[in-house]
């Protein structure tokens, strides 16, 4: 079994959380997606944050795919940290293997995450472009310091068996969607099944 992991605040969750899902399925040969909502990022200010109830339901609406599992995981095992959720699947759930599926917006500033270096160390990681922090996230120190574990877009199949570290930049998905421009200036939001 082959799932990547796409973790987030989904606050809301949009059309363009389902495509990159897709996508990652396709280029990756995945067997599934589990989107794994977050209680708040640690790295965001959580003053519009939807409660996780309702960013759960909107999810599960958005995603509308059989291959689509949303998780409230984090809320359950107590954490808000990546490194910590990985760590309690890797243990827990044996025989599949797992990916890591970021935005190249979250590879600019991967650097920041906790115990960064060991979520590379424990789990493959997809990096899906997003124009225009391509270049800025390739540059960034993550992706600097990973350089030499960098897999050929060519090879992004590969990438769910190899031992990590291991990394994939795949490019082709112009998405301009996001869940900031989908919020109003009041917290609230509308959902966006919308294909982006």
């Amino acid at each position: 079994m082959r799932v990547g992991l796409l973790g987030g605040s989904f606050n809301p969750p949009h059309a363009a959380h389902r495509t990159i899902s897709l996508f990652a399925i396709k280029r990756l040969k995945l067997d599934r997606v589990w989107w794994l909502l977050s209680p708040g990022n640690p790295l965001k200010d959580h003053h519009d944050l939807h409660a996780l109830a309702e960013r759960a339901r909107a999810a599960k609406e958005v995603a509308d795919d059989p291959r689509i599992d949303v998780s409230c995981l984090e809320a359950v095992i107590g954490t808000r940290y990546t490194v910590d959720t990985i760590t309690h699947l890797r243990r827990r759930v044996s025989g599949v293997r797992f990916v890591w599926i970021m935005g190249a917006d979250n590879l600019a500033q991967f650097h920041r995450w906790k115990d960064w270096r060991r979520i590379a160390a424990e789990v493959p990681i997809a990096v899906i472009d997003r124009p225009p922090q391509s270049f800025r996230a390739l540059a960034a120190p993550a992706a600097q310091a990973l350089a030499r574990y960098r897999l050929p877009e060519k090879e992004a199949a590969r990438l769910p068996d190899q031992r990590a570290p291991a990394w994939v930049f795949l490019t082709g998905m112009k998405l301009s969607l996001s869940s900031t421009a989908l919020r109003n200036p009041d917290g609230s939001w509308r959902i966006n099944k919308q294909h982006p």
